[in-house]
């Protein structure tokens, strides 16, 4: 009965269904198009290799990273750190950094660990960067208690910007060898 009723709505009305047609069609190629573009950006970024980076190799990238955006940068050991992975100064400020290079969302720990660092490397600024994001809990415990959150697209557009300005010295480089 469903089919049958289906089928006499789309005989009967051809404009209809080539507008439902053309609809449908197009829905799916914006869709195909956006998730294209979407995984573009992530492939461009450089994050889809971070995600496979051990938790060391990710402080290590993120060292490189902060050097780029002008940051004198010291990694922590591996153990026994007090909860900052990264040590950053710039002008003189110091900010304590926990790296989170996570599958899942970055949860409450995370944030009293870095809070508990600020206190004990006497830092002006906590950070927590993660590959990731993070839980509700845990964005209201940093919001309570000044821990910047950096998350998945924030370190995206950060590994971006640092990607163009290579580029960019790249482009420069040539241009001066010419």
């Amino acid at each position: 009965m469903g089919l049958e009723l289906m089928w006499g709505i789309v005989t009967a009305e051809p404009l209809l269904t080539g507008f439902l047609v053309l609809f449908i069609a197009g829905s799916l190629l914006l869709t195909f198009i956006i998730n294209t573009l979407r995984y573009q950006k992530l492939k461009k970024s450089g994050i889809l290799k971070v995600d496979e980076m051990t938790g060391r190799e990710f402080e290590e990238y993120l060292r490189v990273l902060f050097r780029e955006r002008g940051y004198q940068v010291q990694l922590t050991p591996a153990t026994g750190d007090y909860g900052a992975d990264l040590i950053l100064s710039a002008k003189g400020q110091k900010v304590v950094v926990q790296a989170k290079r996570y599958k899942k969302n970055v949860g409450l720990k995370a944030v009293q660990e870095i809070s508990t660092a600020k206190n004990h490397f006497n830092a002006d600024e906590c950070w927590v960067v993660t590959n990731s994001h993070y839980t509700e809990p845990a964005r209201k415990l940093a919001a309570s208690n000044r821990v910047r959150l950096v998350d998945r697209e924030l370190l995206m557009k950060w590994m971006l910007e640092m990607k163009k300005d290579n580029e960019t010295q790249r482009t420069a480089s040539v241009g001066k060898v010419e």
